[in-house]
């Protein structure tokens, strides 16, 4: 026992840590600040060193503060895991997936009913967030982000590639066709925040790095700009094969079948902890299934 830290300052630490504000760790604990900053000094001066760097109101945490952080949250995620097999032994596993907002959309829900047909024991609850997985708020069971990425505590794996093309609706080229990358001169580019560049590269590999659109139209999620495109208001730069069932049911076209821009893939991340539960790796086996079966279907 003596080798135990003070457990709720432990607790606490890990929040502001997740969180790197003192102020938000207490609201998400519902203490003061002022209660925070005094558990992190009593774990400090128990550990001997510190974990984070303050100056001007503002805190960070330091090397050691780091390492220390992924090993807190191996354990925390440990005690965690046991609790709910105790408490909840003969309820269904619930799996909780945090994805990027337009990959569930367009790509994971529709698979999904796949995946509970063949394990129906098995519920779900589906985020969504573009947010690092160093500053999600909620833990999980499996996140998908692109990658490879630097998360320490976690294990991952790509599963699924992604390239990008122009897309917009039939109706869209009725009135103004495109044959060749210059020919988006007479259109609306729509464009997404979280995408901020991907036009502009694409546009260079075409051969066309100076070309000026009729207009354009920026969105803050790239689903909306998806939605855009589907809708007639515009070109978007489209994922493929997230995309794949809009162009196989005609609700989008591409026009132009180059250059393709592959992107970052996106991989499957699991906390170190959970890497043996078999409803885990059950998901993301069939992840990787699901993306190499898709990869014969692509009509683009």
């Amino acid at each position: 026992m003596s080798t135990y830290p003070p457990l709720n300052a432990l607790r606490i630490f890990e929040a502001a840590a997740r969180l790197e504000s003192f102020s938000a760790a207490a609201g998400e604990l519902f203490v003061t600040h002022g209660a925070v900053s005094k558990q992190v000094k009593q774990l400090e001066d128990w550990l001997g060193v510190k974990l984070f760097e303050r100056a001007g109101g503002r805190v960070r945490l330091t090397d050691t503060g780091w390492r220390y952080l992924v090993q807190v949250q191996d354990g925390l995620d440990l005690i965690a895991n046991a609790t709910s097999q105790l408490l909840q032994p003969d309820r269904q596993r619930r799996l909780t997936i945090n994805s990027t907002p337009t990959l569930a959309m367009y790509w994971l829900l529709p698979q999904l009913p796949a995946f509970r047909e063949r394990f129906p024991e098995v519920e779900f609850r589906i985020m969504t967030s573009d947010r690092d997985i160093s500053r999600l708020d909620a833990p999980f069971d499996v996140a998908i982000r692109r990658g490879p990425g630097d998360w320490p505590g976690y294990i991952a794996k790509p599963f699924l590639d992604e390239w990008e093309l122009p897309l917009c609706s039939s109706g869209l080229l009725d009135k103004a066709p495109i044959a060749s990358p210059a020919d988006l001169a007479a259109h609306t580019l729509l464009y997404a925040d979280t995408r901020p560049t991907a036009w502009q590269r694409w546009l260079t590999l075409a051969g066309v790095p100076e070309l000026k659109p009729a207009s354009t139209l920026h969105f803050d999620h790239f689903y909306l700009a998806l939605q855009a495109a589907m809708d007639g208001l515009g070109v978007v730069l489209g994922p493929l094969p997230m995309a794949q069932n809009e162009i196989e049911t005609g609700r989008l076209v591409a026009p132009l079948a180059t250059p393709v821009v592959p992107v970052r893939d996106y991989c499957w991340v699991v906390p170190r902890t959970a890497i043996d539960d078999a409803a885990t790796n059950a998901f993301c086996q069939w992840l990787e299934d699901c993306a190499e079966r898709l990869k014969t279907k692509h009509v683009v």
